[in-house]
């Protein structure tokens, strides 16, 4: 059985984690941007899988790049885009809403998303979850309780359920305790662990821990799912050197990660062979949300 980490051991996994993943002899060193590809990831998964299998993505990068690839895990959703807004990644993974974020502070240019087994954009889904004996029996009893989002800039772990608990009546920030566990396996634990009375769940984390071997449907009730949501985008920074950014958005625009072990794959949610092309308005819905809320996107950047 994995065990979650916890701790220092988060800290580590999630500190902007550089994995250095050596490419092929294509492009020149100086070719790439400060001498490689800096590809920064949110730290949506603490399990134990989660960076190396980001190292192998990296890899896979370099291999067609031809540029030596950085992997960096940031300590949170903003962080990585901050690094963006300041030039430190030249692309990354980022959620639905932090790419929205992204998008509006930091020139982030949606270029890939993740494919289903058929070839079109894959997608996931957020919930709202309990456990027997919490007390709680539907969606408007979560008031008033301990409640975990992973991340603010987090689709799954808090644009989707704040709108849920809004839509029942609930203030998202105040109608709950609200805490902030960092991840979705952060939220997750402390809902296994009764450590809050309801929080977040998305789909790709119930998958890792299912291959984990410890998520049984019984230790939890389901007050609420989402409809299906746009996956990752892939992007890359828009004031890259123009010929570089026009290689590189073709490179993950069509990456092929068929060679990822299937229970690997299941931590981000991959079903089919990889990323296929996407673009900036596949997000306007995410906008829309963001905008029945009254987020202050510029704020949760700051």
């Amino acid at each position: 059985m994995r065990k979650l980490l916890k701790g220092a051991a988060i800290q580590a996994l999630i500190g902007f984690t550089a994995l250095i993943g050596t490419g092929s002899a294509a492009l020149a060193a100086n070719d790439c941007p400060h001498g490689a590809l800096h590809y920064g990831v949110i730290p949506s998964d603490a399990s134990a899988g989660f960076v190396p299998l980001y190292h192998k993505i990296g890899h896979l990068i370099s291999a067609k790049l031809g540029c030596p690839v950085d992997v960096e895990i940031g300590t949170s959703y903003t962080a990585t885009i901050e690094a963006m807004r300041a030039g430190k990644i030249d692309a990354a993974e980022f959620g639905p809403l932090s790419y929205v974020l992204a998008h509006q502070i930091a020139d982030a240019q949606a270029v890939a998303t993740y494919a289903k087994a058929d070839g079109t954009p894959d997608t996931y889904t957020a919930s709202i979850v309990t456990w027997p004996g919490s007390g709680i029996t539907t969606l408007k009893g979560v008031a008033g309780h301990t409640f975990a989002y992973s991340d603010p800039a987090s689709t799954s772990g808090h644009l989707f359920p704040a709108y849920a608990l809004k839509s029942a009546g609930i203030d998202p920030d105040h109608g709950v305790k609200a805490i902030y566990a960092g991840s979705h396996t952060a939220s997750y634990e402390a809902l296994l662990n009764h450590k809050v009375q309801a929080g977040e769940m998305n789909s790709p984390e119930i998958a890792s821990a299912q291959v984990a071997g410890i998520y049984n449907p019984k230790d939890f009730v389901t007050l609420w799912t989402s409809q299906p949501i746009p996956q990752d985008p892939i992007v890359v920074r828009g004031n890259l050197p123009p010929a570089f950014k026009a290689k590189l958005s073709e490179v993950l625009a069509h990456l092929d990660l068929s060679s990822i072990p299937p229970d690997e794959a299941k931590i981000i949610g991959l079903h089919g062979k990889g990323y296929i092309p996407a673009k900036d308005a596949d997000y306007d819905g995410i906008r829309s949300l963001v905008s029945v809320l009254h987020l202050n996107l510029s704020k949760m950047g700051s």
